[in-house]
């Protein structure tokens, strides 16, 4: 399989980042100590070698929120001096009045293709990452993510089961911009009525055209590669949104935390083997460069 399109990672600098200082604070997916680091474009890399992958694109990692155009720059940057990564999912605060002066200067930066604001909320502490578990229904978070499609940029949207009814009222309130369900719908209760649950979130974010969904981030509930589980979500997931609305992301380098990028992407080909060539090449390829414009 070649051509494979590697729809989400990382590359921090560990100043820029405050999590990534300090005290280890607790986080979704569990201690951290290898990764509290610099995570050059190099070694992402050497991670990468051999395994296939042709394209890249960078999702926002939490910078000061007063410093997200820095980081859309220094990605920008880094993009020009080593031909990688090839896109630039980045962030902006869409709780203020109006967003769009925040989008005016990430105007300048052309390897942007979209924005994200993560949205979840989790009952568990551990698991909580907005403010407020409703973001998704309140009229200034819709006005402004609305606001995208005049800049085509597309939105990542990161919500937990619970809260995905709402969630597709965002998407509806913005039929103009499309939408990556992140780490495909974060399935974290793997008891038969939690998966019952999220399928049927699935379901109802999936009746919405504007949707896609991001195969990534596996490993975050778990802490670790499973195969198996990998297959079990990919194979609900396709069923879902179809393969042409599924795009393969590695999540590194959280997921280097227990794995290997080769050992992941086997394990991510291993599930797609019983699909058809069409649909593994939309989940390895093309629906990730239609989405991100690679």
């Amino acid at each position: 399989m070649t051509d494979i399109v590697d729809g989400h990672h990382h590359i921090w600098r560990q100043a820029d980042l405050p999590w990534l200082v300090g005290p280890m604070q607790p986080r979704i997916f569990g201690p951290y100590e290898p990764i509290r680091r610099d995570y050059p474009i190099e070694e992402y890399l050497g991670d990468l070698k051999g395994s296939g992958v042709t394209r890249s694109v960078y999702v926002q990692t939490n910078w000061a929120n007063d410093r997200f155009e820095d980081e859309a720059a220094w990605v920008q940057q880094t993009a020009e001096g080593h031909g990688w990564p090839h896109a630039i999912v980045a962030y902006a605060d869409f709780s203020v009045g109006d967003v769009r002066p925040q989008l005016d200067r990430l105007k300048r930066y052309s390897l942007v293709r979209g924005l994200r604001m993560q949205l979840h909320w989790h009952e568990n502490p551990l698991y909580r990452f907005a403010a407020r578990r409703d973001l998704c229904t309140d009229p200034v978070i819709q006005r402004n993510v609305a606001r995208l499609a005049d800049y085509g940029w597309s939105f990542d949207l990161q919500v937990f089961t619970p809260q995905m009814p709402d969630a597709a009222h965002l998407v509806e309130a913005c039929p103009k911009v499309t939408f990556i369900l992140q780490h495909a719908g974060m399935l974290e209760d793997l008891s038969p009525s939690g998966r019952a649950a999220w399928r049927a979130g699935m379901a109802r974010l999936a009746a919405c055209p504007n949707v896609v969904s991001k195969l990534s981030g596996l490993g975050t509930f778990i802490h670790r590669n499973d195969p198996a589980h990998i297959a079990s979500v990919l194979t609900d997931t396709i069923a879902i949104f179809g393969a042409e609305r599924c795009l393969f992301g590695s999540n590194f380098p959280i997921e280097k935390l227990w794995t290997s990028y080769r050992e992941l992407i086997d394990a991510f080909r291993a599930a797609a083997a019983p699909l058809s060539d069409d649909q593994r090449e939309a989940i390895f390829k093309t629906t990730a460069m239609r989405v991100y414009r690679l």
